[in-house]
C-alpha cells in the first residue's frame, strides 16, 4: 500500500468533522433540552463536563453515546446513529490504523478545548475523554477486524 499524505489528512479532517457533528447532535438533544440556548461551551469547555449537575450528566451522556450508540445499532440492526467507531469502519477500514486515528482525533480535541477554555483541570473531563478514546479505538478496531475476517464471496 502506498503512503498517501493527502488521503491521511483527508481522513483525519473527515473523522474530526463527523466527530463534532455527532457530538453536537447528541449534545443538542440531551443538553439542549435542558437549556434555553445551546452553546459551544458544552462541546469544548471542561467546566461543563461535571458530575455535580444534571446538565453536566447530560453532557457526559452525550460524549458516551457518541462512542457507543452506533456499535449497538450496527450490531443489532436498529436505526443507524452516527458514531465515531462506525465512522472509523468506513473511513479508515484497517484495524491497525484505528488506534492512531483515535489518538489523533482526541489530541486535536484536547488542543481545541485548551484553546477554547484553558487546560482541562477537571478529573471528570479527563475520565470521560480517556474512556471515550478507549471505546472509540476498541470498537473501531473490533468492527474493522470483523469486516476483515469476512469470507470473500
Amino acid at each position: 500500500m502506498l503512503y498517501d499524505p493527502s488521503l491521511i489528512l483527508a481522513q483525519i479532517v473527515c473523522l474530526q468533522c463527523l466527530y463534532y457533528l455527532t457530538l453536537g447532535a447528541f449534545s443538542s438533544f440531551l443538553v439542549g433540552s435542558r437549556l434555553s440556548r445551546m452553546s459551544l461551551v458544552y462541546l469544548f469547555d471542561f467546566v461543563t463536563v461535571t458530575a455535580s449537575t444534571v446538565t453536566g450528566w447530560c453532557a457526559i451522556a452525550a460524549f458516551f453515546l457518541t462512542s457507543i450508540a452506533a456499535h449497538f445499532n450496527f450490531r443489532f440492526c436498529f436505526i443507524w446513529i452516527p458514531c465515531r467507531s462506525v465512522y472509523m469502519l468506513y473511513l479508515i477500514e484497517r484495524a491497525k490504523k484505528c488506534l492512531d486515528f483515535a489518538a489523533t482525533l482526541y489530541i486535536i480535541h484536547l488542543s481545541i478545548c485548551t484553546i477554547y477554555g484553558g487546560w482541562p483541570s477537571s478529573v471528570t473531563w479527563w475520565v470521560v475523554n480517556v474512556t471515550g478514546f478507549e471505546m472509540m479505538a476498541l470498537l473501531g478496531k473490533y468492527l474493522c477486524i470483523r469486516r476483515e475476517m469476512r469470507e470473500i464471496p
